[in-house]
């Protein structure tokens, strides 16, 4: 199935401006269809021929749907075709009179139309089922009510408003709680849920009928929106419990008739946020001082080894100097990431330079660059590939260019879909056909075969390179 902009761009052949409006329309439309207890339909004409298009499909939470079959890339039928035809030429709102039965119910339908710079682009149709339809309450009048003014709206090009972006993983639907103010933000509606928000906040008095402003705790960003005929979102929290508000004015002709404010009780969602938060920042302080404690030791260790006779024994000290920084670099990149994952590009990169700025020879024979992206990793696979690729590089300077030969290393990151792959090649010396690292290789490689095979679930080869040197490959596959 295609996305709504590869529709609208291939399909309906409109351009980016006007795709970015229909898009953050289906991404704000659940409420108008909650409102008119209807399916919308966003219908656009293809750019070549007349036939009507359904680019986009929202079911109401409110009532049953009228199209239970994903309708996304079909044409409409030819019925609602013809009243969707007639609101693209009219520019303005079309009711068809007759429901149409060509789905086997009784379907009323009203197209809205959806101007751009002075043309229509699309037109929403409205359709709801008219064999549900019984003695409506006073909460369903007043959805119809607030529907037919979001219509109206949609039509003179004055919703979704521009820039505003609620948040919309908990944006507050209709179902969860709803007001209707009028201008001078006086009580005219408000449903059970929303009466039921202001009680955990403390507000036990009715608050139908009421000015906002005597029983809200911010009535300011109400007040506001209604002031200044733009959208407000903002959260009030008392008593233990906090409520999500989203107040969305009602325009008619520059002029603002009321507002739709819509609410959602989130406590326990905030109260799980703060507690995430908190283990985060937890987390990342302990494995802050997991660096610093590695850090103390490598310290120590190279005071020991200063004062080591033998240069085998300061060698031997200074090799696990490195392995323990190597470790501590990926601690110190979790402890500055939220998310506890390891962006290992940057392990990589810090790496290097360490053996740059250290350990590889200090006039410059051998140069060592990185290349490709492994993206981020979980903290259980970062840390022992970071001693494994410290290991290989390390290998690569120190025993692929003896003497005064000077060459290059380049490492190779290379992340697919199932299996990370790192390669370590180098055009030094080489090694012998037939080279195993478990068996015949130095410590160095010896420790990063044991880690790739045991804590990686991988392979570890290491070859001659095509056109001399070496080449070390890693291959570990990656957690689904």
């Amino acid at each position: 199935m295609s996305s709504l902009e590869e529709l609208l761009a291939e399909r309906g052949g409109l351009p980016d401006a006007a795709i970015r409006r229909l898009q953050a329309l289906a991404a704000d439309w659940q409420i108008l269809a909650d409102l008119s207890f209807s399916d919308l339909l966003l219908c656009v004409r293809e750019a070549e021929g007349d036939e009507v298009l359904v680019a986009a499909h929202m079911r109401p939470y409110t009532a049953q749907t009228v199209h239970p079959d994903d309708l996304v890339g079909t044409p409409l039928r030819p019925d609602a075709a013809d009243v969707v035809r007639r609101a693209y030429a009219a520019g303005d709102l079309v009711s068809d009179g007759e429901p149409d039965w060509s789905t086997g119910v009784p379907i009323r339908q009203e197209a809205v139309p959806v101007p751009w710079e002075g043309r229509v682009i699309a037109v929403v149709s409205r359709e709801a089922n008219l064999s549900m339809v019984r003695a409506p309450s006073q909460l369903e009048l007043t959805y119809l009510q607030t529907a037919n003014e979001l219509s109206r709206m949609i039509a003179d090009g004055t919703f979704p408003f521009d820039d505003e972006e609620p948040e919309r993983e908990v944006a507050p639907r209709v179902g969860d709680g709803m007001i209707r103010l009028d201008a001078g933000g006086r009580v005219a509606y408000a449903s059970p849920n929303a009466v039921s928000a202001y009680r955990r906040l403390g507000v036990v008095e009715n608050v139908l009928r009421r000015d906002v402003a005597a029983f809200d705790l911010d009535p300011e960003s109400i007040m506001e929106a209604l002031q200044e005929g733009h959208p407000v979102e903002s959260e009030v929290e008392a008593r233990g419990a906090v409520v999500l508000r989203r107040v969305i004015p009602l325009l008619r002709g520059g002029r603002v008739l009321g507002a739709l404010m819509l609410l959602r009780e989130v406590t326990e969602l905030r109260r799980h946020e703060r507690m995430l938060l908190s283990k985060d920042a937890t987390i990342r302080e302990i494995h802050h001082r997991v660096k610093n404690n590695l850090q103390t030791v490598a310290s120590l260790l190279r005071v020991q080894a200063r004062r080591l006779a033998t240069p085998e024994a300061r060698d031997a000290l200074q090799e696990s100097v490195r392995r323990i920084a190597s470790i501590a670099l990926v601690h110190e990149t979790l402890s500055e990431d939220a998310r506890q994952r390891v962006a290992f590009d940057a392990v990589a990169h810090r790496l290097v330079e360490n053996f740059v700025g250290g350990l590889a020879d200090p006039v410059g024979r051998v140069t060592v660059r990185v290349e490709g992206t492994a993206g981020e990793l979980a903290p259980a696979l970062a840390s022992p590939l970071a001693l494994v690729l410290s290991e290989l590089v390390q290998n690569a300077l120190e025993h692929g260019f003896p003497g005064t030969a000077g060459g290059g290393v380049v490492v190779r990151l290379d992340r697919g879909p199932a299996a990370l792959t790192v390669e370590v090649r180098d055009d030094g010396v080489g090694v012998p056909a037939g080279f195993d690292p478990a068996t015949d290789a130095n410590l160095g490689l010896q420790i990063a075969h044991t880690l790739v095979t045991t804590e990686l679930g991988g392979t570890l080869e290491v070859a001659p390179a095509d056109g001399g040197g070496t080449l070390a490959r890693v291959v570990a596959p990656l957690p689904r």
